[in-house]
């Protein structure tokens, strides 16, 4: 892998994993794209780590609040960011459930198949529309059942080409809680399920080249400096109602990749 490479797969890697337009779909079809056949188990541990940089310094704030909530003698000025942490560990159930079973396994084929991963990509355009089209504007802060809904969102996203922030927060907004704490809760949701990944993928790491080191450290700088941008701008794009704008892309990214890749028979 050369630098070019590093960056332009940590700038996707980064913007994706945040932005409602899956980051494991766009990987596919830009490795794809660049002929990487390959990228490597420690390039995909450090970007990673990036990405889980990224949001873990942007909500310092709650996490910091969270873990003051633990500590005796638990001032009641903290309950709320108390109950979040119960709620974080229902929402993992789901997608942990999923990633240590068989069916892990049996999704896996799907990242050869290019062409599937676009049409999949167009299934996540259809969910970001969802709430518009059912008229569904919730007012709830976050409570065990949408949580849970969160959860079953995030392990459907194990498919490549649908979208992990996507489907948790269409999922969230759905079970009626409001727009914005379902994308912060999402984000929050994110820290465990990326630290996960990566120490998932630790056990194939094998001996490091020290001639794409540097590629692979610059990989993951443009991966947490991307992650910091799409937080922003998914948060921006709830406040400002426009979350369906990610829904148009994917549709348009979509079809267009589907139809390429169908082309070429990938």
């Amino acid at each position: 892998m050369n630098f070019f490479e590093a960056i332009v797969l940590g700038l996707v890697q980064g913007l994706t994993e945040f932005l409602p337009v899956s980051s494991s779909g766009h990987l596919v079809l830009t490795q794809e794209l660049l002929g990487v056949d390959d990228k490597g188990v420690t390039f995909e541990i450090l970007v990673h780590f990036g990405t889980l940089l990224s949001v873990v310094i942007y909500f310092w704030k709650p996490l910091w609040r969270m873990f003051l909530s633990i500590l005796p003698p638990f001032r009641p000025e903290y309950q709320k960011d108390r109950k979040m942490i119960p709620y974080l560990i229902v929402a993992s159930i789901p997608a942990a459930i999923v990633g240590f079973s068989p069916l892990k396994d049996s999704f896996e084929g799907v990242y050869e198949k290019p062409a599937m991963v676009a049409a999949l990509l167009i299934v996540t355009g259809v969910l970001l529309f969802l709430p518009r089209l059912l008229a569904r504007r919730g007012k709830r802060e976050i409570g065990y059942g949408s949580a849970l809904a969160m959860g079953v969102g995030q392990a459907f996203a194990i498919l490549p080409g649908i979208s992990r922030s996507g489907s948790t927060i269409v999922s969230g907004m759905l079970a009626g809680t409001k727009s914005s704490d379902a994308a912060e809760f999402s984000f929050l949701m994110a820290i465990p399920a990326i630290a996960a990944a990566a120490v998932l993928e630790l056990r194939h790491l094998g001996d490091l080249q020290t001639d794409v080191l540097g590629p692979y450290i610059v990989g993951a700088v443009v991966a947490f400096v991307s992650g910091l941008g799409a937080i922003y701008t998914v948060l921006a794009a709830i406040r400002k109602g426009k979350f369906e704008f990610f829904g148009i892309y994917c549709l348009v990214a979509g079809v267009v990749g589907f139809l390429y890749f169908r082309s070429i028979g990938a």
